[in-house]
């Protein structure tokens, strides 16, 4: 179960500064309660010992009561990567140069990485949003160019962006969603892509958490200790120019990148439309904590696919109280792990609407 209380740093809407922005978003509205109910009884009466799917049963009850209904389905699901550059990857806190955003999003577009592997595979919707690469990305129909500037600031020497264009990135998130999400969809994945946004996510996670900054820094792409240590470095130098905000929003602008902001507002559209949202590794899961800071609300409709082998993630996921569905050690991002998951929960919802009852195949239960 997950857990949306103040006990776990989720916190009610902001008010003040942001009260006239957040008049923008629709209150995100619980899943039906009698579906639920109702998902949890049939349940109990399909041909199985009572709980034998373990934490898949809670799972189908819960996207019964997302849909409102005992025939729960998967419907023209659609994949959406964010893609943007932060500033603090010239600071070398990773692997890799900031060019290869760009290129990624370029390998997206020509169908040659991961995740376009994985929407074949799985019959998905792909799109690649350009929320802020360095750079010109090609033409493309499934590109959205929504890009502010070419990167985040170097949150070292600065905040990484204005309070103002990070209200800018959640309306565009939310927009991307719109965008993507084809009349009949009930189901998105959430992906990114972005040189340095571990970085980004670990400070973001360090301020949700409470947790020390040293524990929720890892190697990213694959960085030697020589490298790990620069990049804890680094951060440490960013909280000793500020400490991390309480406000949400306020966190978002100093610490965050263009792609982060914009899952979030893309978490809370998607919540606000009742659509199961299937959340990928660390990064994407910092973006859907933020969205719970703004509206707590968003977590009941949040499937969190996998655990990175990222750290920082397990220690994220376990302040939600969440338990993700996959535990493979992937570190991949670009929404594998949250496709991946998707083939067990369409499995799920199989099995609980097309398996016999006791009553219906004349076999006797515990109770006869």
């Amino acid at each position: 179960m997950l857990k949306t209380d103040r006990a776990f740093g989720l916190v009610p809407r902001p008010a003040g500064a942001h009260a006239h922005f957040l008049q923008q978003w629709r209150p995100v509205a619980p899943p039906d309660a009698v579906a639920r109910t109702a998902a949890e009884r049939r349940l109990d009466m399909l041909t199985k010992p009572r709980g034998a799917l373990g934490r898949l049963e809670p799972l189908v009850a819960r996207i019964c009561a997302i849909q409102g209904t005992l025939s729960p389905a998967i419907s023209q699901p659609v994949a959406i990567v964010f893609a943007a550059d932060h500033g603090v990857a010239d600071r070398g806190v990773s692997a890799y140069p900031r060019a290869v955003t760009a290129q990624m999003v370029g390998n997206f577009l020509a169908g040659g990485a991961a995740i376009n592997v994985l929407a074949r595979l799985h019959g998905l919707d792909l799109w690649i949003v350009d929320a802020g690469v360095d750079g010109a990305c090609a033409s493309h129909p499934r590109l959205l160019d929504l890009k502010l500037r070419g990167g985040t600031h170097d949150f070292v020497g600065q905040a990484a962006m204005s309070v103002e264009e990070c209200h800018e990135c959640l309306a565009r998130g939310r927009r991307a969603l719109e965008t993507a999400a084809a009349p009949g969809c009930n189901t998105v994945i959430l992906g990114e892509m972005g040189i340095g946004n571990t970085a980004a996510s670990a400070l973001l996670t360090h301020a949700i958490t409470g947790e020390p900054l040293a524990h929720c820094v890892g190697r990213g792409t694959g960085l030697d200790d020589a490298g790990l240590a620069r990049k804890r470095s680094v951060l440490e130098a960013a909280l000793a120019r500020r400490a991390p905000p309480s406000d949400p929003i306020q966190l978002l602008a100093e610490f965050g990148g263009f792609e982060i902001a914009m899952l979030a507002g893309a978490v809370l559209g998607a919540a606000a439309r009742r659509m199961l949202i299937m959340i990928d590794g660390f990064t994407v899961t910092v973006a859907a904590a933020l969205a719970a800071r703004i509206d707590p609300g968003v977590l009941d409709y949040c499937v969190f696919a996998h655990c990175s082998a990222e750290h920082a993630h397990r220690t994220l996921l376990e302040h939600l109280g969440a338990e993700p569905l996959l535990d493979v050690g992937m570190r991949l991002g670009e929404g594998t792990g949250a496709a991946m998951a998707l083939a067990l929960v369409r499995d799920s919802l199989g099995l609980f609407s097309d398996m016999a009852t006791f009553a219906g195949a004349g076999v006797s239960d515990r109770d006869s």
